[in-house]
């Protein structure tokens, strides 16, 4: 986008964010379990089912970790750092998927391949998934 482009994407379209972090084999998949355990220690934060098989965009095996805006400062640099070497795609919920999957993302790791061919370029406010907060340190929370 060319700096005089009269488009303003206000940070408060950012209704969330995901993680998305990927492994590959039964090597990896224990490695993000580890990581997994410790994210749920730490942050309050809905944990996404494991999805050991091809879903969506992804091209590898993952589970997705969603978080509201405010917890963007803490979680990100933690997860930059603990991520145990495991590939992380993070991108923010804006109501406009493709985008949010190839244009905002931040890659922690190797960037991977994205699917993009079943990515809407927008989405109604109405058919957006809401963030659902199921984890809190200090309680049992879904794994």
């Amino acid at each position: 986008m060319a700096l005089t482009d009269p488009i303003d994407n206000a940070v408060s379209a950012i209704r969330s964010w995901h993680a998305h972090i990927y492994f590959d084999g039964p090597g990896q998949r224990a490695v993000a379990d580890e990581l997994r355990t410790l994210i749920a220690q730490r942050f309050e934060v809905q944990l996404g089912r494991w999805r050991d098989h091809l879903i969506g965009p992804h091209t590898r095996p993952m589970y997705m970790v969603a978080f509201a805006p405010a917890t963007f400062a803490r979680f990100v640099p933690w997860l930059a750092l603990n991520r145990r070497g495991l590939d992380v795609l993070l991108h923010p919920n804006t109501l406009a998927p493709l985008a949010d999957h190839l244009d905002h993302a931040l890659w922690l790791g190797q960037s991977l391949p994205i699917n993009s061919a079943g990515l809407p370029v927008a989405v109604a406010a109405d058919e957006d998934e809401p963030l659902e907060i199921n984890n809190w340190p200090g309680r049992a929370g879904l794994r």
